[in-house]
């Protein structure tokens, strides 16, 4: 029973940091235009090395800054649409709970949360371009997909490794037709 207890512990662990980034990753879509004034102000300050590595980061950092505070002067309602993408990382972060309680039988929501990081791929490859995004800025985008499956794949080892020890021994009972 040590062996479930310590798997137990680590799949918790593992969920609790995949959820705290996901809900982090929510609600910084919340403050968009503070966090843009905050980003082009770091960048002609304390972070102008960056600025300098990367001639171009400044360029569009101070793009989205002008679009943000437009949308935000001139049509607030357009940074509801991001209001929306807040609530839905806080509410799929929600849903990671149930992995949490009951490991074994909640694995579908491991593989719903790693079918929605790879779907980040082609959603970055199409959108971006679409909507004038960088491609660098897009491999930025990608690379939450990328890091996001990584715990869930750990996980959802961990779940395996839990679910062979934890299975009833013997002959299944099949049910009835």
């Amino acid at each position: 029973m040590s062996e479930v207890g310590a798997l137990q512990r680590r799949i918790r662990r593992w969920l609790v940091l995949f959820i705290v980034c996901l809900a982090l990753s929510g609600l910084t879509a919340f403050p968009l235009v503070t966090e843009m004034r905050l980003a082009v102000d770091a960048l002609n300050g304390w972070a102008s090395f960056l600025a300098d590595a990367f001639p171009g980061l400044k360029e569009w950092m101070l793009r989205v800054q002008e679009g943000v505070e437009t949308a935000d002067g001139r049509y607030p309602f357009l940074l509801y649409g991001t209001d929306w993408l807040a609530f839905a990382h806080l509410v799929i972060a929600v849903a990671f709970y149930g992995p949490y309680r009951d490991p074994v039988r909640n694995i579908w929501v491991i593989d719903f949360g790693m079918i929605a990081c790879a779907g980040i791929v082609p959603l970055a490859l199409i959108c971006g371009p679409i909507r004038d995004i960088p491609f660098w800025w897009s491999v930025i985008d990608m690379s939450f997909g990328v890091f996001g499956i990584l715990p869930l794949l750990v996980v959802r080892r961990l779940i395996k490794r839990l679910e062979s020890l934890t299975a009833p021994v013997g002959p299944r009972m099949q049910p009835a037709a």
